[in-house]
C-alpha cells in the first residue's frame, strides 16, 4: 500500500513532503485534500483541515514538518535531517524560517495574484502582494545571500531538509513568474534555481505551472478588472 499525501503541490508544505519523499526514493501517492476535498481519511489525518495530511496504513498525521520527521525516522537513508546536533538544529531553523516568514510572504503574493482572483473568484489586494514581494521577501533573500556555502547546500554541504524547505515557496512563486532578482541577490537566485532544477522539484513545478496557466495565470495590477 502506498503512503498517501493529501493536498495540492501548489502548497509549498505539500510540495516539501513530496520532494522529501522523492529524494528518499519513496513512492508517495498524492490525493486531493483541503478546500472541501479529501474525505474521511484526510479529515482524520488533519483535524483542522489543513494540508498536507498523511496516511501510512493505520498511521495518520498532518503538518509537513511532522510528516518529514516521520519519513526520515522510518526510512533513514539517505538522511535528509542531519544527526549531528548543530547541523540538525540548523536544518530545523531553515525549515522553520521557510514555514513561517517565507511562507507568509509567499502566500500574500500567490494568494493575491492567483488564488483569490482565479480560483476563488474574489477581489485581491495588489498592494499586499507588492509589499510582500518588494518589502518582506528581500530581507530573507539578503540573509540567504550571506549564508549560502560554496557547496550550494545550506547544511553539511549536501541536500537536506533545509534546502527542500527553503526552495519550496519559490517553486510556487515560479508558477506565477516571481523569482529572486539575480542582480540584487545573485547567490540566492543561483542557489534557488539549482535546487528547483533537481528532478524531484522540476517534475512537480512543470505540472503545477501548466495548471496555473490553464486557469489564466497570475492577475497583475494592470490586468485587474
Amino acid at each position: 500500500m502506498f503512503m498517501i499525501v493529501f493536498g495540492s503541490t501548489l502548497s509549498p508544505y505539500v510540495r516539501k513532503v513530496m520532494v522529501f519523499g522523492a529524494e528518499k526514493g519513496l513512492t508517495l501517492e498524492l490525493q486531493a485534500g483541503g478546500m472541501g476535498r479529501g474525505g474521511p481519511d484526510f479529515e482524520a489525518a488533519s483535524p483542522f483541515r489543513k494540508m498536507p495530511g498523511f496516511k501510512d496504513e493505520d498511521f495518520l498525521i498532518s503538518d509537513s514538518s511532522a510528516i518529514v520527521a516521520y519519513l526520515d525516522a522510518k526510512y533513514p537513508e539517505p538522511a535528509l535531517i542531519p544527526a549531528e546536533p548543530r547541523a540538525r538544529a540548523r536544518a530545523i531553523w531553515f525549515d522553520e524560517m521557510s514555514d513561517t516568514m517565507m511562507m507568509a510572504a509567499g502566500a500574500a503574493i500567490f494568494g493575491n495574484r492567483f488564488v483569490l482572483p482565479r480560483v476563488l473568484k474574489q477581489e485581491c489586494d495588489h498592494a499586499a502582494a507588492d509589499a510582500a514581494q518588494y518589502e518582506k521577501l528581500p530581507p530573507m533573500l539578503d540573509y540567504l545571500e550571506g549564508v549560502i556555502p560554496d557547496s550550494g547546500f545550506l547544511v553539511e554541504d549536501r541536500l537536506t531538509l533545509a534546502d527542500i524547505s527553503v526552495a519550496s515557496p519559490f517553486a510556487t512563486l515560479r508558477c506565477i513568474g516571481v523569482a529572486p532578482d539575480p542582480d540584487r541577490h545573485p547567490r540566492a537566485a543561483a542557489y534557488i534555481a539549482a535546487i528547483l532544477a533537481r528532478p524531484s522539484f522540476a517534475a512537480i513545478i512543470a505540472k503545477d505551472r501548466a495548471w496555473v496557466d490553464s486557469m489564466g495565470g497570475p492577475v497583475l495590477p494592470q490586468a485587474a478588472e
